[in-house]
């Protein structure tokens, strides 16, 4: 049987073919893969990151509550005269405007305050 030399025949050819087309595709799949994967890694990193300072944020936001709630003076009796009246309901409005009282603790202490 006569060997052929030179260039490979069409079968050879074929078989070169599929195994470079086979690895770019595995190739290429793994790259494709690791971006992915890195991807999720830093959306998950975001998330937590940004799940850690909305915890920041409400321990502040609790804290600053507690210390405001510390800081203002008991509440007394109503007082006869007017002045003391309208400075305790500006003091009551500054506490609604800045978020320390809440709609229904506002309304329920200028009602205490009224009656």
């Amino acid at each position: 049987m006569m060997r052929r030399v030179g260039r490979p025949g069409l079968i050879g050819m074929a078989a070169r073919t599929a195994v470079v087309a086979g690895t770019a595709t595995a190739v290429s799949g793994s790259v494709a893969r690791h971006q992915q994967n890195k991807a999720n890694e830093q959306y998950e990193q975001q998330a937590y990151e940004a799940q850690q300072q909305q915890a920041a944020m409400d321990a502040a936001a609790a804290q600053a509550v507690a210390n405001a709630q510390a800081a203002a003076p008991p509440a007394a009796a109503p007082a006869a005269g007017g002045d003391d009246m309208m400075a305790k309901l500006t003091q009551l409005a500054t506490l609604h405007s800045q978020g320390i009282l809440s709609d229904e603790e506002f309304a329920a202490a200028k009602a205490k305050l009224l009656s």
